[in-house]
């Protein structure tokens, strides 16, 4: 029986995919960085300094270092998001038929707590989550399945008895290594037919008002 749900952030919480576009693109800009798009196309869901190596030159690397240069590019992040950010669609209905259903509730991201404590301010959710596990908690990113195991861990459950929240596939195949009892994932990074064809997903849908009756997520 599914006891807990745990959230990613990035894509799910946030339809917010195209803002990080928009960020990489103002902060490769500043380093004189080129040919990044594909690049960070096949890095998302994963930690900052995963994409950071695949993107930046080794030279500014060694120069900047990783922390440095993710706390950067996420200062613009969150200044060029501040003024648009919402939650996705029937996130806060969900989260409260959740929260009267007794289902204990995570935020599992490979986002730095930065971001993840902007997110949840702006969007006024933080009261839902009880326990936040971001990429700067663990040691190992997703795809590795560390992040699911400790925000599980963290809700005093096994993951078989949680469900998971997802929308890219770094996020899918650390939640299914995991062991999560269900995965549904969101429309918001990929399309419908790709998350159908290339990924372990149980569920997918476009946003979270299509999850009309909680059985269909808690059985």
């Amino acid at each position: 029986m599914i006891r807990g749900a745990i959230f990613d952030m990035d894509g799910t919480l946030v339809d917010n995919s195209a803002v990080h576009v928009e960020a990489f693109g103002i902060f490769c800009g500043r380093y004189g960085v080129r040919g990044w798009q594909e690049k960070l196309a096949q890095a998302f869901g994963m930690g900052n300094d995963d994409i950071m190596r695949r993107i930046m030159p080794e030279e500014i690397i060694r120069e900047k270092g990783l922390a440095a240069l993710a706390d950067e590019k996420e200062a613009i992040y969150r200044e060029i998001y501040a003024p648009t950010i919402r939650p996705v669609a029937g996130l806060a209905d969900l989260l409260g038929q959740l929260r009267a259903a007794g289902v204990r509730l995570a935020v599992g991201s490979s986002g730095c707590r930065a971001n993840i404590d902007f997110v949840l301010e702006k969007c006024g959710i933080g009261e839902f989550f009880e326990q936040i596990v971001s990429g700067d908690r663990v040691t190992r990113c997703k795809p590795d399945p560390e992040i699911y195991l400790t925000a599980a861990a963290a809700l005093g459950l096994e993951p078989a008895g949680c469900v998971v929240f997802e929308d890219a596939k770094a996020g899918i195949e650390a939640a299914r290594r995991a062991g999560a009892g269900r995965i549904v994932t969101l429309t918001t990074t990929l399309p419908r037919e790709v998350l159908a064809a290339e990924t372990a997903t149980d569920l997918i849908v476009d946003t979270f008002a299509d999850i009309a009756d909680l059985e269909t997520i808690l059985q």
